[in-house]
């Protein structure tokens, strides 16, 4: 069965053929680090983490490319505020972001580009576009060098929008252009910015503009043309757009695929740092909401749905995941965690509809109810199958409870060794309590365990607890 993806450029449903047999590279433009991220900027790496998983579940050879921007006029902006360096922000920020990543269970890209790494690859694009007579230097002495968007007749196709009647962008000053449509390849140096964001170039000391600097980390890490494109819808234009415009007009082919996630609202807007309306990863761990959890609440909808975010959507998200996990618990407890199983034809199919995890997850819930019943009446066998499944599964998602990820064992500075340890304690006061048929005592126990947070479950094989809410 193919994978069809809805593509951007065409507005329509494609069937995924690879420019290599066999091989898949896909460019995600990740984020400019002028702050830490929300949870609004976690949707973009989790969705396309799980695009790669299913590539790599396909048995596709998958080049993945993330960039960081650490050069860029917000950043700037930041640097003058705080009296701090560019890049000691923007690394400060890439390191909080590089965490959260880790956190949910987000696979570490083939390679990270950062953009102040590429000038070279820059100047290189900007001079072919020179050359071609798509660009040209500004004739006011600022150093600018500005894209000719009138030279390229199909400027708009991505974005479906008409050169004729759009308006200047507004990412930086008017200065010499020749058309108010034209934006910035390179800019030349400022009085009122940091005085170490420059660079040499042929056009004088300056900086590249936010949109050349994909162009030139895809062309030097994918080549001349790669398969697929992401990023949020927001960036179709004019990011992507002008993006594509210059890869073009430069020669290069560029991406065969665009897939664009929809956005996460906090209300009506859009979740951003420079409105002031952001969930930040502080806030979903107040509210008692792992990471596995959160992961699960990003990557439930569909990638293209809207998520309008609320504390109380995503608490049903972590209790529907927590029903999951404790079925994988409690089958694991009896029948042995075993291999993952077969992936149902159901759960093929769905993910084989443009991605489509909100009905994928639907023969997750099947299993796990197939699973429970198996256990309420004692049939080992269709447990097995169904956990086996259920595994297989989630590990497509990023979200198997029994993945190392999630014990904690394993991460540096997790308590739940030590949650572990008082909690047998406590089970051990409980169960000598019941011993002596102390059974105020006993359930005492269990009521201040439960208070805290911790849910005690009597099964055939001993007491076991998790953290949250039993259903």
């Amino acid at each position: 069965m193919t994978l069809r993806l809805y593509d951007t450029a065409t507005r329509s449903m494609r069937d995924f053929v690879p420019r290599e047999p066999g091989k898949v590279a896909i460019y995600l433009c990740g984020l400019t680090v002028q702050s830490a991220p929300h949870i609004g900027h976690l949707r973009s790496g989790v969705n396309y983490d799980v695009l790669r998983r299913w590539f790599l579940h396909t048995g596709y050879d998958v080049t993945f490319i993330r960039n960081v921007t650490d050069i860029d006029d917000k950043i700037l902006v930041k640097s003058v505020e705080q009296g701090r360096p560019f890049w000691s922000i923007a690394y400060a920020n890439e390191v909080i972001l590089a965490e959260a990543y880790r956190a949910l269970n987000v696979l570490p890209p083939t390679y990270e580009p950062r953009a102040t790494g590429h000038i070279p690859e820059m100047h290189q694009l900007i001079q072919k576009l020179i050359d071609d007579g798509h660009a040209y230097a500004a004739g006011d002495g600022s150093g600018d060098v500005y894209f000719d968007v009138g030279s390229y007749p199909e400027y708009g196709a991505l974005s479906g929008q008409r050169p004729d009647a759009m308006q200047a962008g507004g990412e930086e000053a008017e200065r010499a252009k020749r058309d108010p449509r034209d934006f910035a390849l390179w800019k030349g140096a400022k009085p009122d910015e940091p005085a170490d964001a420059y660079w040499p170039s042929p056009w004088g000391r300056g900086r590249p503009g936010w949109h050349i600097e994909c162009s030139a980390m895809t062309w030097r890490y994918l080549g001349a043309e790669f398969d697929i494109h992401g990023g949020g819808l927001d960036l179709t234009f004019p990011h992507h757009e002008n993006e594509l415009a210059q890869s073009r007009a430069a020669g290069l082919p560029f991406a065969r695929y665009w897939v664009h996630h929809a956005l996460l609202n906090l209300g009506e807007a859009k979740m951003s740092k420079s409105l002031g309306n952001v969930i930040d990863l502080d806030h979903v761990a107040e509210l008692g909401i792992r990471p596995v959890e959160l992961r699960y609440y990003l990557l439930a909808p569909h990638y293209r749905s809207r998520i309008d975010y609320s504390d109380e959507a995503l608490r049903e998200a972590a209790v529907a995941y927590r029903r999951v996990e404790g079925f994988v618990q409690r089958a694991a407890e009896r029948v042995g965690a075993g291999a993952v199983g077969e992936v149902p034809a159901g759960f093929v199919a769905a993910m084989n509809d443009d991605l489509n995890t909100s009905g994928a997850l639907a023969f997750v819930h099947e299993e796990t109810r197939d699973g429970n019943t198996g256990l309420a009446g004692g049939d080992d066998e269709t447990v097995r199958t169904a956990l086996g499944r259920v595994r297989a599964m989630l590990g497509i998602l990023g979200v198997d409870p029994l993945d190392p990820q999630w014990s904690g064992a394993e991460r540096t500075g997790d308590l739940r060794d030590v949650i572990d340890s008082l909690v047998a304690l406590a089970l051990e006061q409980r169960a000598q309590a019941r011993a002596r048929k102390d059974w105020a005592a006993a359930d005492a126990v269990r009521d201040q365990l439960k208070h805290a947070g911790v849910v005690v479950e009597d099964t055939p094989q001993g007491p076991r607890w998790t953290i949250g809410e039993q259903d």
